[in-house]
């Protein structure tokens, strides 16, 4: 790999979700991390601040294991693509880019939105709050939430047959959400349908 390390042995990396494509944090690597990262599967990167190496997820838990490093045009930059384990920022958000700056077009992100409501679902299994309608399927169990999910599938055709967007646009959420819970009962994440979905891509391309 010829990466180009700048005056003080370091090259800046850009960990991205392989699966949703969000950019996690911005973090720096020597020769050494990087040797360690390849060596590993796993993300190593080297402090500034405390002049050391250090391993993402070694006190968390909240490791990163790569699935490809791709170096830019000057060589002198890494975009790392990983599956985390756990939150990327030491506060626990998933990036450490969850601060907005500026906000143009459409507030929604691709995959953003599926991601906060897994959490809304996984808080009320959880929690089961009383009144929430999460609850009530979570309570009456699989069989009424795949009775569910087979009753937006089928609004699912009939909209797509009576051409109607608006009507499509709502039942397709019906259906997404009712396929969350779904999946959230069957402790399958959401992250391992989208990583199938790369793989079969991957496997056709």
């Amino acid at each position: 790999m010829k990466v180009k390390f700048d005056e003080k042995g370091l090259v800046p990396a850009i960990i991205q979700d392989a699966g949703t494509k969000e950019v996690l944090t911005l973090a720096y690597m020597n020769e050494e991390s990087l040797k360690k990262t390849l060596e590993t599967g796993e993300t190593w990167f080297y402090s500034r601040s405390r002049q050391e190496l250090w391993h993402k997820g070694e006190t968390s838990g909240n490791t990163q294991s790569v699935v490809s490093i791709n170096y830019d045009c000057d060589q002198d930059a890494l975009l790392v693509l990983v599956y985390p384990k756990g939150p990327a920022c030491h506060t626990g958000a998933v990036s450490c880019f969850s601060e907005r700056v500026y906000e143009g077009g459409s507030s929604l992100d691709d995959y953003q939105i599926l991601q906060s409501l897994e959490k809304v679902i996984l808080d009320r299994q959880r929690e089961r709050p009383e009144g929430a309608y999460t609850t009530y399927l979570f309570e009456k169990g699989v069989d009424k939430i795949l009775k569910k999910v087979g009753e937006e599938a089928a609004e699912v055709i009939i909209a797509a047959k009576n051409r109607s967007h608006e009507e499509l646009k709502w039942e397709a959420s019906d259906l997404l959400y009712h396929l969350q819970v779904l999946l959230v009962e069957q402790e399958l994440p959401f992250k391992e349908v989208l990583k199938t979905l790369e793989e079969r891509h991957k496997d056709r391309s």
